[in-house]
């Protein structure tokens, strides 16, 4: 860790924001936010206050009534229970990621400044599986603790920790280049992988009930859950794209073919999970197809990388297209959000 934090005072001393650095800024205290180097990580930040929601403004009466129906067949209530238990441990994951150990590193005021904001945003979508499960009368206990008891949602949580593992010893710095590159692998295997993958299918599984108008409330949570998600994956990939720019003796041929290989586990991992959680599909999704899905996915994360595409897979779900298409990844939030209300419903311009 940088000595940032406990630096000599030097009476009068001013700096020059060129002299702030993502990781290991040895100049420039990381409490002295303006003026601002990176405007990426503030217009991130403003965005995240922009996009503010909170999950029981979203009304949840008719999902209440359509889960007590009985309407639902039980391939679908299987396919909510499966998500709903893999996202409510994967997003306190992500904020363990940042408060104990990406917060610690990243040595940049502005970039910190996000950060909390994402944190905040995790607690929010915890909160919202919470509610979720509160307002269907679900059993709190085996939605919570699918992590431990079913297999596929295990072994993706246990790969993200193993990423999580070496970033957490009190003794870890990325001063060297060791520490450094696991550093970048841990920020990886969370933006990227994490949010930028295993995310992303799970929102395709919940969108595709909210697209024929069932589990409505869910399908609105998880609207407001996906944009978030997606400047949270703009705001990752910023910032490993500027730390290898900063620092481009990190990006080593091996190191570069460890991230591929470590993508490449990832995707593997996620179509265990489609397999378990769509054994004989829905409504026309199966788990062949979240093979195509993820791999088109992938591809796009490594491209954004500056890594080769593995795969060449195109995305099977064209009327994913208007609400989760990567191709609006970056202008995706360029319409302005005019009303925010208790109704909880997205007008843009």
């Amino acid at each position: 860790m940088s000595g940032a934090e406990n630096r000599p005072f030097v009476p009068g001393r001013r700096f020059d924001a060129s002299e702030k650095r993502l990781i290991n800024c040895e100049t420039v205290d990381v409490n002295q936010l303006m003026p601002l180097k990176y405007q990426w990580a503030w217009e991130y930040y403003l965005t995240g206050c922009a996009n503010h929601w909170m999950p029981n403004e979203v009304p949840m009466a008719q999902d209440i009534e359509l889960w007590r129906s009985g309407a639902l067949s039980e391939a679908e209530r299987h396919m909510i229970l499966r998500n709903l238990g893999f996202f409510s441990t994967a997003e306190s994951l992500v904020a363990n990621n940042i408060i104990l150990a990406i917060f610690r590193h990243v040595t940049n005021a502005e970039c910190r400044q996000y950060l909390l904001r994402q944190a905040f945003e995790e607690a929010v979508h915890t909160h919202a599986f919470h509610y979720i499960v509160e307002s269907l009368g679900l059993d709190e206990r085996e939605v919570f603790n699918m992590y431990r008891e079913i297999p596929v949602i295990h072994a993706k949580d246990a790969f993200e920790m193993e990423l999580t593992a070496a970033v957490l010893d009190p003794g870890f710095r990325t001063d060297t280049l060791a520490g450094a590159q696991t550093f970048l692998e841990n920020l990886i295997g969370y933006y990227v992988i994490m949010e930028g993958i295993f995310f992303y299918s799970g929102f395709a599984m919940i969108l595709s009930l909210h697209r024929r108008n069932r589990m409505t409330g869910i399908g609105e949570q998880f609207q407001y859950i996906l944009r978030d998600e997606t400047v949270h994956l703009a705001f990752g990939v910023d910032l490993i794209n500027g730390i290898k720019a900063e620092n481009p003796e990190l990006w080593t041929p091996a190191f570069q073919q460890r991230v591929i290989e470590t993508i490449r586990r990832a995707v593997e991992l996620e179509v265990r999970y489609a397999e378990e959680v769509l054994p004989q599909g829905v409504m026309g999704l199966t788990a062949p197809m979240f093979r195509e899905y993820v791999q088109s996915i992938a591809d796009r994360r490594l491209e954004r990388l500056g890594l080769p595409a593995q795969y060449g897979s195109a995305n099977p779900f064209p009327w994913m297209a208007e609400t989760i298409d990567l191709s609006k990844e970056k202008n995706f939030f360029e319409s302005r959000v005019t009303e925010y209300r208790s109704a909880a419903t997205l007008q843009w311009d």
